[in-house]
């Protein structure tokens, strides 16, 4: 009888032990969810700002891309187009769509038009060159960026669009193109003009 009362002492207290070990155990657990819970609300608030500051972000952005491709844009076309900005989530990732806007009227900008186009392309190049931190060197070096757009008085502005851009950014803009214009109109609105010509295989440049 000793003897069985002493095991069921000895079970007892290993029943006791365990007990304590599992209650220690849940009052750890409990300690770990309260600073999960508050590592959580944190983050969801970390969250929340990161949200905000991506928004505004995204509308600076919308604003100084549409303001300055819009304005190329109207200083150049007869007929222009507004440029418009739409930040959409697709595939867990933010991806910006762009859209030519005329009348109300959204448009793929491959279906403005190939003047459009270049244009848009020029000025959303400078648009970018504009927003970087810290910023590249201040020059651009292109290669006949506006060879889709038609009419000469449209190219007249075009290059007095250019010379506006690169004296109020201040951004050196080196550019290659054929003759749309008269070479007096070309000389007043560049500030410096080199004609490339090729003869018998040799090429010459000449300051205009």
């Amino acid at each position: 009888m000793t003897s069985r009362a002493q095991n069921f002492r000895n079970v007892l207290e290993r029943r006791k032990g365990q007990r304590d070990q599992v209650l220690t155990s849940i009052e750890k657990l409990d300690g770990t969810i309260q600073v999960d819970k508050k590592s959580l609300r944190r983050h969801e608030k970390a969250k929340g700002v990161i949200r905000q500051v991506g928004l505004k972000t995204q509308q600076q952005l919308s604003y100084n891309i549409s303001e300055i491709t819009s304005m190329a844009l109207n200083t150049v076309l007869d007929s222009p187009y507004n440029l418009e900005l739409e930040f959409v989530e697709r595939r867990n990732k933010t991806e910006c769509d762009i859209y030519f806007v005329r009348d109300g009227v959204r448009i793929e900008p491959y279906s403005g038009g190939g003047g459009a186009i270049d244009i848009a392309a020029f000025a959303l190049r400078i648009a970018s060159w504009s927003m970087q931190y810290p910023r590249t060197r201040n020059v651009l070096i292109l290669d006949e960026p506006f060879k889709h757009l038609k009419g000469e008085e449209t190219n007249k502005r075009m290059l007095e669009m250019v010379q506006q851009i690169s004296k109020k950014l201040g951004i050196q803009i080196i550019m290659v193109s054929d003759e749309r214009v008269s070479r007096e109109a070309t000389v007043e609105a560049t500030d410096k003009l080199f004609e490339s010509t090729i003869r018998k295989g040799v090429t010459k440049i000449t300051e205009q």
